[in-house]
């Protein structure tokens, strides 16, 4: 399996910390690839035929049974296909040794599957020591990893995964994926066991870790909204994994190929679009700050000559923590530990407009803070920001329907002129 690295030019990722070497992931071709269990008349997965383009993510979304797993997991060769053939990087891996192809071929599932025997450091070195890899780049690459997902390599190095929260199990999964840097990363169903606000975040990281490494993702899901938002393309699937539509996410929500995939997006398309949008990509506003060590008489002034009525209070690690109004200064009597309403949801540069609007609605003062990739606070993205994005979309929409319209107009203009000349020149004749 042929890689390619790249060092960026930019120096800098999207949060301003170093970047790291952007490694070019693996072409992915399955050419009539078939499996079929003894005793069933029809096969699980028939005849699939598709081709994944290096550094791309593809996502596998259909019903339920329609075999989207086993075809993810012939990939790397859990399940043995019956017939057809796998190349990856231009290679036929179809005979290869499924233990060695699985090493080179990263896997994240629902569970995180963490060996509960094994601290995180240990699951995390699991593969780079299986292929030879020396004490200290083992020890080094861990550290790596952890940062990369967003755990601090001092806190989370020697911890089992009991003494980690769901998010946290899936990112150690995630970080054992990609421990010895595979073009490939095969990932069946990673959020689906975690809580929605969590599901949110994990989503977001993976899109923040796709931006740097751009390794190629092949994701099953049965959620079309994910599908949406972490998909560069997205194959709907029938049932035996008969492909009903593979395209791009504004594409099968603009032109759905047939009703089975119009009743697979379901109804709501246009909200459903804010899913193509980011964060990062309307305003962030500044907002103003204070911190749980600041005296409560400097909380006071900054609030006094900042001339609005609220302040958000960030924890020690400078992540959002309560908001603060006037009035509750006025009844903390000294002490910050009862003031305020605490910040119960954020969002990441990396999260969907359609996320950002949902934690917005939620919240009484119609705004919602923004966070780096270790939770610290980079700004607010409020209601009206939303809204005039929303209307932007819209308007767009409308001048390519309006667009559309006048194409239509004269293709039929011309199409009635040339009948008009032929029907012209028959009377001559």
């Amino acid at each position: 399996m042929s890689e390619t690295t790249a060092t960026s030019t930019d120096g800098a990722t999207a949060e301003g910390a170093a970047a790291p070497h952007e490694t070019t992931g693996a072409t992915i071709e399955l050419e009539n690839l078939t499996k079929r269990y003894a005793g069933s008349g029809d096969p699980a997965v028939d005849s699939v035929n598709m081709e994944i383009k290096a550094g791309e993510i593809v996502i596998l979304v259909g019903p339920s049974g329609c075999g989207k797993s086993t075809t993810l997991k012939m990939i790397n060769r859990l399940i043995e296909p019956t017939s057809g053939r796998i190349r990856i990087g231009g290679e036929d891996v179809t005979d290869m040794d499924p233990v060695k192809l699985r090493r080179k071929i990263g896997y994240a599932i629902q569970s995180s599957g963490l060996f509960p025997h094994m601290t995180v450091a240990q699951n995390i070195a699991l593969v780079p020591k299986m292929i030879g890899w020396g004490k200290a780049k083992t020890k080094s690459r861990v550290e790596e990893m952890l940062d990369l997902v967003g755990l601090d390599p001092g806190e989370f190095h020697g911890r089992y995964p009991r003494q980690l929260s769901g998010g946290q199990q899936q990112r150690v999964g995630v970080a054992r994926a990609l421990a010895a840097d595979p073009p490939v990363l095969l990932m069946d169903e990673p959020f689906g066991a975690v809580d929605p606000i969590t599901r949110d975040h994990l989503q977001d990281e993976l899109i923040r870790l796709q931006h740097e490494l751009h390794k190629t993702i092949v994701f099953v899901t049965h959620d079309f909204d994910e599908a949406i938002k972490l998909g560069d393309r997205i194959a709907v699937l029938r049932e035996r994994s008969h492909i009903a539509q593979f395209d791009t996410p504004e594409a099968i929500l603009t032109n759905p190929a047939d009703d089975f995939v119009s009743g697979f997006v379901g109804a709501g398309a246009a909200l459903k679009r804010l899913n193509l949008t980011r964060v990062r990509d309307v305003e962030i506003a500044d907002f103003a700050t204070v911190t749980v060590d600041d005296p409560l008489q400097d909380i006071f002034d900054k609030l006094r000559s900042s001339g609005t009525n609220e302040l958000l209070l960030l924890d020690k690690r400078r992540r959002p923590y309560k908001w603060l109004r006037r009035g509750d200064l006025m009844r903390a009597e000294g002490s910050l530990a009862r003031a305020g309403t605490l910040v119960h949801d954020t969002v990441t540069r990396d999260a969907t407009l359609r996320d950002a609007l949902e934690a917005v609605l939620t919240d009484n003062a119609g705004r919602v803070a923004v966070t780096g990739r270790r939770g610290e606070f980079t700004g607010v993205v409020d209601m009206q920001t939303l809204l005039n994005s929303v209307h932007e979309m819209l308007e767009a929409d409308r001048l390519d329907a309006v667009e559309h319209q006048h194409e239509l107009q004269e293709q039929r203009a011309l199409l009635t002129h040339h009948e008009q000349e032929g029907n012209g020149g028959a009377a001559k004749a």
